[in-house]
């Protein structure tokens, strides 16, 4: 080891570790089965002795629903100043039964909970027009509306619905944007997502990420009943479907750049293990079962290699395996711990945490292989993954506030990183797709829970689950099929 710091103590200093040791959220009462914590940030968090038979439980499932409301709710904890004062009109039904108000429900919750609109309410509307010809504009300026969202869901026949919006600017009088689609009842919801993607996008330039989901572990019950479940949500908390469910911790899910398979790490066999799983079909494909830690899978730009940490060589450091051959190579051999590897968009760099200076800290390679350099400084950053766009690397940082979600630069590379949230026990972190926002754990009352932040820090949110603890959050790519 080098530095006056032995690299495996900053293990122990991740929040979660304390967090399970308080909770035993992640330990067995079974006498045969002894499981020890060693915590890292996004990724291998377990090290598993095991003595004797244990008794396991394992499911795979082709995406079983699992209720059909909201699996959490979102609060808004902050928002921007001065939002875009927006009137969501509910839409017209034309031989619609049992959807009034659905779809505009819907794109006023996205609208809202982004941060950067106002909805106003709808006890103060003058009049409600469903099409660009009945909008009395003096209504709408009176109740101080700047934009107007109006629609119609007509029943065309044979299961197929024609969903109409138009986004009208009240003080100009004109359309913004206009658009139909044509689609079966089961997709109303989405479609209804898609409209709050298309409002977002003229605004602010980025495309929305409404229309997306969530993958996270959901961990229900009690020692010596616990159960862990690798979960896909859509982004507002509905239509959550278990992917995987198992009496043993899975960890670190990610999702392939095309969003058909995901990658996790579980311990159904009395070790870690990685695997990559058809989020559809069920297939899985195990990729890692070396002697030790198996670690921290994360997907390259074109699907086709994972970053991951093994210790098979003596030490934990980062690998590259591919899925066209099964091949592994190796891209760091120092004798401190290197994890929790994320590619760039471009494919050309890792980014990654080592402890090779004493407390950990980011490092970024070329993927052609070289000599790590370090990018950040401080007490503690860990964590690492890169924006979309590749400017920003969002990590975990302790500047001696606690642990919370930070942002690196990595256009002026200063060695700073900023703070995003005030809280003291955030963990894994991950973008959305479109850049705009950063899914966390965290926990807020002895309680775990999700949150979303903007990456300026302005918009916070917390999503809040009905029952039972969750952790591991990754956005999913923008994917039409998801």
């Amino acid at each position: 080891m080098t530095g006056s710091t032995n690299p495996r103590n900053w293990l122990s200093r991740r929040p979660r570790l304390c967090q399970y040791r308080k909770n035993r959220s992640i330990m067995t009462t079974s006498k045969s089965f002894v499981l020890n914590s060693i915590r890292m940030s996004k990724t291998f968090r377990y090290m598993s002795r095991f003595d004797g038979r244990v008794a396991l439980v394992l499911t795979l499932l082709l995406l079983v629903p699992c209720r059909a409301t909201a699996v959490f709710t979102i609060e808004i904890k902050e928002g921007v100043e001065a939002g875009i004062p927006i009137a969501v009109v509910p839409f017209g039904l034309q031989g619609v039964d049992g959807l009034e108000h659905l779809p505009a429900d819907i794109i006023q919750s996205d609208l809202g909970i982004s941060g950067k609109f106002e909805p106003i309410s709808r006890n103060s509307f003058l009049s409600r027009p469903t099409d660009l010809k009945s909008v009395q504009y003096k209504d709408w300026r009176l109740i101080k509306a700047e934009v107007l969202v109006v629609g119609k869901v007509i029943n065309i026949g044979n299961g197929q619905y024609e969903v109409r919006f138009r986004l009208i600017d009240v003080f100009r009088e004109r359309q913004l944007v206009g658009q139909k689609f044509l689609v079966p009842m089961n997709r109303l919801r989405r479609v209804s997502h898609q409209i709050s993607d298309l409002i977002y996008q003229h605004f602010t330039g980025k495309p929305g990420a409404f229309d997306t989901k969530i993958a996270y572990v959901h961990v229900e019950g009690e020692d010596p009943d616990r159960v862990f479940k690798l979960q896909i949500a859509d982004s507002d908390g509905y239509n959550p479907k278990t992917v995987l469910q198992s009496s043993q911790p899975i960890l670190s899910p990610a999702w392939s750049p095309d969003g058909n398979w995901i990658s996790y790490v579980s311990f159904e066999r009395k070790r870690s293990m990685i695997y990559v799983q058809n989020v559809w079909s069920g297939e899985r494909e195990l990729i890692s079962e070396f002697q030790g830690i198996n670690s921290a899978p994360a997907w390259s730009p074109d699907g086709r290699r994972l970053a991951i940490t093994l210790s098979k060589d003596g030490n934990p450091d980062i690998y590259i395996y591919s899925r066209d051959d099964g091949s592994l190579r190796r891209m760091t051999t120092h004798p401190a711990i290197d994890t929790e590897a994320s590619f760039s968009p471009d494919g050309r760099m890792l980014v990654f945490a080592s402890g090779r200076a004493g407390p950990p800290q980011i490092y970024e390679m070329s993927v052609a292989g070289g000599e790590p350099r370090r990018l950040t400084t401080g007490q503690y950053n860990a964590g690492p993954s890169y924006s979309p766009d590749g400017k920003t690397i969002v990590l975990i940082t302790d500047q001696g506030n606690g642990f919370r979600v930070g942002i690196y630069s990595n256009e002026d590379r200063t060695g700073t990183v900023k703070e995003l949230t005030d809280t003291t026990q955030d963990e894994s972190p991950a973008f959305a797709p479109n850049g705009e926002m950063i899914i966390y754990a965290t926990q807020q009352g002895g309680k775990s829970l999700l949150a979303v932040v903007s990456t300026d820090g302005s918009v916070k949110q917390t999503l809040r689950f009905q029952q039972g603890s969750v952790r591991e959050p990754v956005w999913s790519p923008f994917n039409r099929k998801l």
